[in-house]
């Protein structure tokens, strides 16, 4: 390798965290975050890792985008039948995690998941771009199949929608909500010297400290 992994570091600097300016809400923090990634960083700034767990005890993760916002919850949308919707089935505690590389911050949440209303899978899942309908519908998630097959699946609803623009909502696909208990707000700093400020929801009031980096 040209450079070895242990060589590889950064000295973060680029801002500061002080829990005494922090809003009381988690919320209102992760607002300005997220708003200032999409101000800076516009592609995939809502790009999150997604954590479940299955019932061996065995973490999984992957990448997922947020999809919405509102009311102290946040929103994503897949398969309910593959891997993480069976795992969030079985168990609906779940993690995220965001990470802003062009900001220096990242924030972990951890809280527990049910799925959104028919009508509202729905209604996002028809405002997507029509191919994007039809490759959810054309993919049995998590399932073992040929490249081969699955572009035939994706043909087939092409032809049979032809002259549609909105497709019915699968079966096995539609949104989530994730309730958060716990939020962390990680902030680079310089020398190794990270602000951490924690939010832990305490009998539906939010408790706010700050936490060695």
């Amino acid at each position: 390798m040209e450079k070895e992994l242990e060589d590889l570091r950064e000295n973060y600097g680029k801002r500061e965290l002080n829990e005494n300016l922090c809003p009381e809400s988690p919320f209102e923090l992760f607002e300005l975050w997220i708003n200032e990634a999409i101000s800076l960083i516009q592609i995939d700034a809502n790009a999150m890792a997604l954590t479940t767990v299955g019932a061996d005890g065995q973490p999984s993760s992957r990448m997922v985008l947020l999809k919405g916002f509102v009311q102290e919850k946040f929103y994503f949308y897949t398969h309910y039948f593959g891997r993480k919707g069976n795992q969030m089935k079985a168990n609906p505690k779940v993690a995220l995690l965001f990470w802003w590389k062009e900001l220096e911050r990242q924030v972990r949440i951890e809280g527990f998941v049910q799925k959104t209303s028919q009508d509202e899978s729905r209604a996002y899942f028809q405002s997507r771009p029509k191919g994007s309908q039809i490759g959810s519908s054309a993919s049995p998630q998590s399932t073992l199949i040929t490249k081969e097959q699955l572009i035939q699946n994706f043909k087939l609803l092409e032809d049979k929608y032809r002259n549609v623009e909105k497709l019915p909502l699968p079966d096995d696909w539609g949104g989530y909500e994730v309730t958060p208990h716990l939020m962390e707000f990680w902030q680079g700093r310089p020398n190794r010297m990270h602000d951490r400020i924690e939010y832990v929801l305490k009998e539906n009031i939010w408790v706010r400290c700050r936490l060695a980096p």
